[in-house]
């Protein structure tokens, strides 16, 4: 049985737009949106996936991301690389829908309006 998940995607250009989009969220899915192996990152009720081998690779860093993760009190600067995906965390670390307040914030910072 498959489930789906709204999730908050953050392109690394700055060209393509910050979208908000369902999924579901298995390995594939998410490592074809990243680009290969995915590494998490988990703060509070959500987390983001990127390009475990972003920054070895020379993937670009990910501006937005890395505005979106420090204004939310986790600097990955350095990590976000290549294209991040964003979904919430439910009980037990199962994934679930990205949290309104990150899609709120990335509407704040990025200025276009995103909906599910």
């Amino acid at each position: 049985m498959s489930t789906t998940c709204i999730a908050l995607i953050v392109p690394d250009q700055l060209n393509r737009p910050v979208r908000v989009e369902s999924l579901e969220p298995s390995l594939e899915n998410l490592q074809l949106l990243v680009g290969g192996d995915v590494e998490s990152v988990a703060r509070g009720d959500w987390h983001v996936y990127f390009n475990s081998v972003g920054k070895i690779s020379n993937l670009p860093p990910n501006l937005r991301a890395s505005q979106l993760t420090h204004e939310c009190g986790l600097d990955l600067a350095d990590a976000a690389r290549g294209t991040a995906v964003f979904l919430g965390q439910a009980e037990h670390g199962a994934e679930a829908d990205v949290p309104a307040h990150l899609v709120r914030r990335a509407t704040e910072l990025f200025g276009t309006p995103l909906a599910a």
